[in-house]
């Protein structure tokens, strides 16, 4: 008698600042970007429960950031292991478990040798989805990439995963095309979280 396949595993991916975390302003640029140091560090309202939701749902969790301050020399690689420690406690206090982390610490107009120029792992590029999808048995096309950037549903469509936009106004994005358009992340768990339900329970009547 034969024995069924293991199932494979679903995941979310999520991008991290805009998403997780608050952007902030910074005073050299005027733009809302990525904290420069561990003090501004601030997980938005409503994340811990979103991720807890996903996490007891079944799926696991990836973060897959694209992080240029160092290359760009706006911050120090110190100052980029202190801020995702703070995520570490952060996350560690909530009960809330990753199964990996994915920087890319690289940009096409980086300063410093060794990280400015061409590379495989910035999104939109799906390398580290893939990555995780062959070190954790992860099946893609039954997993999530959540982000709020162009960049990020072009990165999960990509791999082949479905993809939700972060957009706080929740306006459609006709140029990225996202499968869905969530306000924040608690949004767009309920989102996934639902579509899976829909979809094992047509599965079970389906196998009746």
């Amino acid at each position: 008698m034969g024995t069924d396949e293991p199932a494979r595993r679903r995941a979310v991916f999520l991008d991290r600042d805009g998403v997780i975390n608050k952007n902030v302003l910074n005073p050299s640029t005027g733009r809302q970007e990525a904290p420069l140091t561990a003090v501004e560090f601030e997980l938005i309202p409503g994340v811990g429960d979103a991720l807890l939701r996903l996490q007891r749902s079944g799926f696991l969790l990836f973060l897959v950031s694209n992080q240029s301050n160092y290359a760009k020399s706006k911050s120090s690689l110190e100052e980029l292991d202190a801020i995702h420690n703070r995520l570490l406690r952060e996350l560690t206090a909530l009960r809330v478990e990753f199964a990996a982390f994915y920087y890319c610490l690289h940009h096409p107009e980086g300063v410093l040798d060794g990280y400015a120029g061409a590379c495989v792992c910035r999104k939109p590029s799906p390398y580290f989805l893939l990555k995780a999808a062959a070190e954790f048995d992860v099946d893609l096309a039954q997993s999530w990439m959540v982000g709020d950037r162009v960049t990020d549903v072009l990165c999960g469509r990509a791999a082949g995963a479905r993809t939700i936009l972060i957009r706080a106004d929740g306006a459609a994005s006709p140029e990225a095309a996202p499968d869905r358009v969530a306000a924040d992340l608690a949004e767009a768990a309920e989102t996934i979280c639902r579509t899976t339900a829909e979809r094992l329970s047509e599965l079970q009547i389906e196998a009746l």
